[in-house]
């Protein structure tokens, strides 16, 4: 079965800059899945890349929801920001 592009999944999205730079790439995206937490990122994301099907909180996902995913080209993985930002006091630093 040919697909039209690439099914990714992302872990800890934020915002889909992973998404944002696919598209900016000219790189086709069939699926993309999105594990975020933060309520006001997933709203952004919503707004730019309203197709993103959300799974949730990435320590939640269980087995049968990853193996109910097509087979996944691309897997990102961000790193959780929270430490390096204003809300969480910059305690990475």
């Amino acid at each position: 079965m040919q697909t039209k592009g690439l099914n990714v999944l992302s872990t800890f999205d934020g915002m889909s800059g992973g998404q944002q730079t696919l598209k900016e790439l000219g790189i086709e995206v069939e699926n993309y899945y999105a594990s975020e937490v933060d309520k006001y990122a997933m709203a952004v994301t919503k707004h730019n890349f309203p197709n993103t099907k959300f799974l949730g909180d990435v320590t939640q996902v269980k087995g049968e929801v990853l193996t109910s995913l097509p087979k996944i080209d691309l897997l990102l993985g961000g790193s959780p920001c929270q430490g390096f930002s204003i809300a969480g006091k910059h305690l990475n630093f």
